[in-house]
């Protein structure tokens, strides 16, 4: 299992063994079991004394902290990718866009491409909660955010439903409740029981 972890979370790894040995007992797979925790710096992960020392030693736990991977054009795709999470704001800006070319340019549209994208999207907003549609689209070298998946999925206006799905997918990526309220022009009160259903089916 894959947990990417960009805030402090004292719980985490109370959650991430308890999730990962209840799919072991549940599924019993035949391959072995591995766990890669991603930080984007040390400074984020919360060790607990005393409790996951053994387990965090095993050969089969990775962690990763993204600030001290070298990044270079010719660096794995994925690295670069991820590591936009930690980009200075005046470098994320090209980075996301050359990523974005890069996957329009290499790989054919289909559903990876679909996620690839969705996810360099995702991150813009992340970095940059306060920015509008247009200011994000223009940073992607884009024309319309509309017309992306991500603006579909995540600000389809006019649909409760749609809206209750983003509230989840901002609150994972990480973005404040007072900027989802107003990106998507619902009530705090309504953000808020939103986000604590998304935390709840999380935990």
């Amino acid at each position: 299992m894959v947990e990417v972890q960009f805030q402090p979370d004292e719980e985490l790894y109370y959650r991430v063994f308890a999730e990962l040995f209840l799919y072991l007992r549940q599924h019993q797979p035949p391959h072995p079991w591995r766990v890669v925790v991603i930080y984007p710096r040390r400074s984020v992960e919360r060790l607990v004394e005393g409790q996951f020392e053994d387990l965090l030693n095993l050969n089969r736990v990775t962690r990763i902290y993204l600030e001290e991977l070298e990044t270079t054009e010719s660096s794995a795709f994925g690295v670069r990718l991820v590591k936009l999470i930690i980009a200075s704001e005046i470098e994320v800006s090209q980075q996301a866009r050359s990523l974005l070319q890069q996957t329009q340019a290499e790989i054919m549209p289909s559903k990876l491409q679909d996620d690839i994208i969705d996810v360099i999207e995702s991150i813009m907003v992340y970095k940059f909660p306060q920015k509008s549609r247009q200011e994000i689209a223009t940073m992607l070298g884009v024309e319309d955010l509309k017309q992306t998946r991500f603006y579909q999925e995540v600000f389809a206006e006019g649909k409760q439903e749609g809206k209750q799905e983003a509230v989840s997918r901002m609150v994972a990526s990480g973005v404040d409740l007072e900027t989802i309220a107003q990106w998507l022009d619902l009530p705090l009160e309504i953000v808020r029981e939103e986000a604590q259903k998304h935390q709840n089916s999380s935990s």
